[in-house]
């Protein structure tokens, strides 16, 4: 079932039955519920302290099996404070090292770039299965953490012991040292388990989907800081790919690496990969702009065809649909030098039907691919702080976890060919209604006698701040549309979202007013600046 609906419920950890084997690869204790007579293992990370978060608990559940089992939470806790007081040193003892651990998990949140819930996955042997405490564990709705939303939809695995689904409430709320950070991954008992990851880049997330029984999936995060890897529940389990750390930074494949397209996004991302020690030969359709990068240490490639066959991955991140057609099936193309086991990463943001069809023909030829569209501009390009949507062959994807952690922060492995086309339409198509509409805001500013500047200050102030719309605004305010993002790109994006939603009939009317606003701009002659640009749309 989905778990994510049930509230969260308090327990106690307590020494499981002999005959009971605990699950492999995880670190976890074994649960009794208060109120129930249900149990399971949890894993440590998805238990929080009882006392901690008893109120918040109390507010949110307000049934009468939930007070029972608050009741049921503070018997168990006077009966035990003769005991605590007796044993106050052991006690204290413990209570350090639980508090050390909580404060290193929330050290390493800080550190993370992106909040993926997981700063309880650092935990120490310290907490120990065989002492009693009680837990709380947590199945709340609506977290932003993409491996919450995986367990909660995961299938039930069998093995659980509860039998009744409407009696599973779930942890939360009594008296422990950790809480779930997910639901009650504790009820899976997954066919396999993943090894720890090898991953190194402390600001580096892999996060992994794995479609099983529709409409479950599950998303698996893969943290470099935490070294966690969570289970799995389809068939096989996942593993980021092989990468160890040197001195804190990335080790890189010794696989040769081709790239194609050399444009705002591809510049950089070459950039950074041979700053990482890879091997790099590049192709642009104007040559001129491989210079640079042959001085930084790259070779030259004469044709894509050459490229991919002296390379063994070969990244292509060129305009749209067309382009990315015509690099593979054209004249002396990427086709031309697939053979079986070249690699093929098309990072181009193009619809789900174009890649598709290049995926059929690379495969047909024995080739392997992966469909890895960018989400960024230049400067994150530059900067190595690309966040990288992937699908398709997933030991391509393993394959890539140099390159990807050496051009982004973080990777997603979205399963099938096309599910990364259709989700970077979709980001971007947010992106260009928003920035449509920051332009529109502007511009109503203007002419209605306010200060363009106080509506930036304000909003930056608002629930709406982010580094988007303050660099978005500064563009504007300033004049300056040199490109980041071109708004060409942009328009052809929305063009492309709304598009998907007619193949599926679902209706895009921001997007579809959006668009046109772009093309006005475009038929300003905006195509080649900034997608901020648009701005100038709403000025003639």
């Amino acid at each position: 079932g989905k778990l994510g609906r049930y509230p969260p419920w308090p327990g106690k950890i307590v020494n499981p039955p002999k005959d009971l084997k605990k699950p492999r690869g995880k670190k976890c204790f074994f649960v009794k519920f208060f109120g129930t007579e249900d149990h399971a293992w949890i894993k440590v990370e998805q238990l929080k302290p009882y006392h901690a978060h008893k109120e918040e608990m109390i507010k949110i559940n307000k049934g009468k099996r939930f007070q029972q089992a608050v009741d049921a939470v503070e018997e168990f806790l006077r009966k035990t404070k003769g005991k605590d007081q007796a044993s106050s040193h052991n006690s204290t003892e413990e209570k350090n090292r639980c508090n050390s651990s909580e404060e290193r998990g929330k050290q390493a949140t800080g550190e993370e770039k992106r909040k993926a819930s997981l700063s309880e996955g650092k935990v120490k042997k310290g907490t120990g299965e065989g002492k009693k405490r009680v837990s709380s564990v947590s199945s709340e709705r609506g977290s932003k953490s993409p491996l919450k939303r995986a367990q909660d939809q995961s299938p039930r695995k069998r093995g659980r012991p509860p039998k009744d689904e409407k009696d599973l409430t779930i942890p939360e709320s009594s008296t422990v040292k950790r809480v779930m950070t997910g639901t009650v991954a504790g009820f899976k008992w997954p066919p396999s388990v993943s090894e720890p990851v090898k991953d190194s880049d402390p600001h580096f997330h892999h996060f992994l989907l794995s479609q099983t029984e529709k409409p479950a999936v599950c998303y698996q995060a893969i943290t470099k800081k935490l070294k966690v890897c969570e289970e799995e529940t389809g068939s096989t389990s996942i593993q980021a790919a092989d990468s160890t750390a040197v001195n804190g930074s990335i080790t890189p494949t010794d696989k040769k690496i081709g790239f194609l397209g050399l444009g705002l996004m591809g510049s950089g991302i070459v950039s950074n990969l041979l700053k990482m020690g890879h091997t790099v030969t590049v192709w642009n359709r104007t040559a001129e702009k491989c210079d640079l990068f042959i001085q930084e240490g790259a070779r030259l490639g004469r044709t894509p065809a050459e490229v991919v066959s002296t390379c063994d991955i070969t990244f292509a991140c060129v305009s749209d649909p067309k382009a990315a057609k015509d690099l593979v099936l054209g004249p002396s193309g990427v086709l031309q030098g697939i053979r079986p086991g070249k690699c093929y990463v098309d990072m181009s943001t193009v619809d789900a039907d174009t890649v598709t069809e290049l995926a059929q023909v690379i495969v047909s030829r024995g080739g392997r691919f992966l469909e890895a569209p960018v989400s960024g501009n230049q400067q994150l390009s530059n900067d190595g702080m690309l966040v990288i949507l992937a699908a398709g062959d997933r030991g391509l994807y393993e394959d890539c976890s140099s390159c990807f952690q050496a051009m982004g922060k973080t990777s997603f492995f979205l399963g099938e060919v096309g599910n990364a086309a259709k989700m970077m339409l979709i980001v971007n198509m947010v992106q260009g209604s928003f920035m449509a509409t920051i332009a529109e805001g502007l511009t109503l500013a203007q002419v209605t006698g306010q200060s363009q500047q106080t509506l930036l200050d304000i909003l930056n102030q608002g629930q709406l701040a982010s580094i988007f719309l303050d660099q978005k605004c500064q563009n504007i305010l300033q004049g300056n549309f040199k490109p980041d993002f071109y708004l060409k790109y942009i328009q052809k994006d929305l063009r492309l979202a709304i598009a998907l939603g007619d193949s599926v009939n679902h209706p895009t009317p921001m997007a579809a007013a959006a668009n046109e606003v772009y093309k006005r701009a475009k038929a300003l002659d905006q195509s080649d600046n900034d997608m901020s640009a648009v701005y100038r749309a709403y000025i003639h």
